[in-house]
């Protein structure tokens, strides 16, 4: 692995189709993967499948571990596969931004008038969101929006994101992946205040009001949740 760019391996994994679905189909499942659920959700063979799995754990992007419980079974139990939880990112030349979010993050929560400032980021992040929503309105002209169809806009925006939007039943949508990580488990009371009032402020821009954007906090996923309201 490069040692100036250590995430090139991992970025360059994904550049073949079928490694690239494997990957987002442990990504999006709610437990760990088989071999035989990975093969079967892409249309490939067990045996392809875990060639490519395996590179994804070679390169960090997923974790195997065996799987316990469950159905008796000769012999060895299953080898499932699930998100290593390691941030991967490659910038040529390098970038930052992560750098001055942090610096920002501690001015805040250093400062005295910590209260003042937060209720500023807040209002600052949902009216980001609120720009952000409105001009995805403007965008696709959905006209008016129910329920149903204020969560699928709302989860193609969230996609976009990188929240990484799974539907989880007709009410709701839980979000896998928190764009702000790691800071919101620095300042998790800080960090996911801006980012429900950045949602919800994307949600009024959509005119999706009959959504709503709820703290439903999760070991490892987003903070926020989409229900109907």
């Amino acid at each position: 692995m490069d040692a100036e760019y250590p995430g090139i391996a991992a970025v360059a994994a994904l550049d073949d189709d079928v490694r690239r679905a494997l990957y987002r189909c442990v990504r999006e499942a709610l437990a760990p993967v088989t071999r035989e659920d990975a093969a079967a959700a892409v249309g490939i063979s067990r045996k392809l499948a875990a060639f490519h799995l395996d590179k994804l754990v070679a390169v960090g992007l997923l974790r195997a571990t065996y799987a316990s419980g469950g159905t008796p079974r000769v012999g060895r139990a299953p080898k499932v596969y699930e998100p290593s939880g390691h941030d991967v990112a490659v910038a040529v030349p390098a970038r930052r931004p992560d750098l001055l979010a942090e610096l920002l993050l501690e001015a805040v929560l250093a400062a005295k008038t910590s209260d003042r400032l937060d209720r500023t980021a807040r209002r600052i992040a949902r009216g980001h969101g609120e720009r952000l929503g409105a001009a995805e309105r403007e965008r696709v002209r959905p006209g008016r929006l129910g329920a149903e169809r204020g969560l699928g806009l709302a989860s193609a925006v969230c996609e976009r994101y990188g929240y990484e939007p799974v539907r989880t039943g007709p009410d709701s949508v839980r979000l896998r992946n928190c764009p702000f990580h790691p800071l919101a488990a620095r300042a998790p009371e800080l960090v996911c205040a801006i980012n429900r009032e950045f949602l919800s402020g994307m949600l009024a821009g959509l005119g999706a009001s009959a959504v709503n954007a709820r703290l439903e906090a999760r070991p490892g996923e987003c903070c926020v949740e989409l229900h109907r309201a």
